[in-house]
C-alpha cells in the first residue's frame, strides 16, 4: 500500500551526540582553587563576542571569526590544571598562537584541551600521562608583562586531528551562569539584526572549523561597526 515518506530530521555533530548521550560533562575547570576576585574570574566566553566580532578578519579570522576558546582571567603565576586524565601531545607548538607558551594535552574520549598564555615553558614532554587536576602550568600575559592582561586561554578540540573548536561551557562541569554574572563578561555577544536571536547564549555557540570561512561577517551588526568617514 502507499506510505508517507517522512523527513529524517538532522543528525546532531559528534560532541553534541556526546552531550545529549549523558547530563555529566567530562571535564573540569582548569583551577583548584573557586572563582573570586582573589583567584580567577571568566573574562570572555568562547563563540561569537563583540571582540572576537570586530578582530573577525585579524586576530579570530583563522577560527572563523569567533573566539574559539575561553578567557580566565587570573595573576601571572596562577597553577593551571588539566581539566582531564589525557597524554601530553604538544609543549609550545606555536603554530595555535596563544603565547608566549602553550600546552596541547589529548583525551582519551576524543577531545584535546589546549592551554595558552602560560607564563613559562610547561615541564611537561609529549607522550607523558596527566592526570585530572594535575598543575601543568602557570597563568601568563599574552604581552610578556604580568600588567597589562594577564589571563589563560583555554581551548577543547577535536582529537587527534586538531582542526574543530568546541563551546567548552557544554563539556566542563560548572556553574557558567554564575561565572558570567560575577566575571568580566560585560560586552556579551554580537548580533546579526537579520537574525537577532541566533548565537545569543553562553551554551548556543557554534562549533569552529579551523581555516573555513567566516561565521559573522554580517552585513547588519549590532552593536554597528565604526567607519571612518
Amino acid at each position: 500500500g502507499a506510505f508517507l515518506a517522512l523527513p529524517i530530521p538532522p543528525q546532531p555533530a559528534p560532541s553534541q551526540v556526546a552531550f545529549q548521550a549523558s547530563t555529566e560533562r567530562p571535564f573540569g575547570l582548569p583551577f583548584a582553587e573557586p572563582p573570586g576576585p582573589d583567584t580567577w574570574l571568566m573574562v570572555q566566553p568562547y563563540g561569537n563576542t563583540v571582540g572576537a566580532f570586530r578582530q573577525r578578519n585579524t586576530t579570530y579570522r583563522a577560527g572563523q571569526g569567533l573566539h574559539f576558546g575561553i578567557d580566565f582571567a587570573a595573576r601571572c603565576g596562577t597553577p593551571v590544571v588539566a581539566i582531564g586524565d589525557g597524554v601530553v601531545r604538544k609543549v609550545d607548538a606555536m603554530v595555535h598562537g596563544a603565547g608566549p607558551h602553550n600546552l596541547m594535552i589529548d583525551h582519551p574520549n576524543g577531545y584535546a584541551s589546549f592551554y595558552g598564555h602560560l607564563l613559562e615553558r610547561p615541564a611537561l614532554s609529549p607522550g607523558q600521562p596527566v592526570r585530572r587536576g594535575q598543575v601543568v602550568g602557570k597563568v601568563g600575559d599574552p604581552d610578556g608583562t604580568c600588567r597589562s592582561r594577564p589571563h589563560l586561554h583555554l581551548e577543547i578540540r577535536d582529537a587527534p586531528g586538531h582542526r574543530r573548536a568546541y563551546n567548552p561551557v557544554l563539556l566542563i562541569e560548572a556553574d557558567w551562569d554564575s561565572l558570567a554574572l560575577i566575571g568580566g563578561f560585560s560586552r556579551g555577544f554580537q548580533r546579526d539584526l537579520a537574525d537577532p536571536r541566533r548565537w545569543q547564549f553562553l551554551d548556543d555557540q557554534p562549533e569552529v572549523i579551523f581555516g573555513g570561512p567566516l561565521l559573522n561577517n554580517f552585513a547588519d551588526p549590532w552593536p554597528p561597526e565604526w567607519r571612518a568617514p
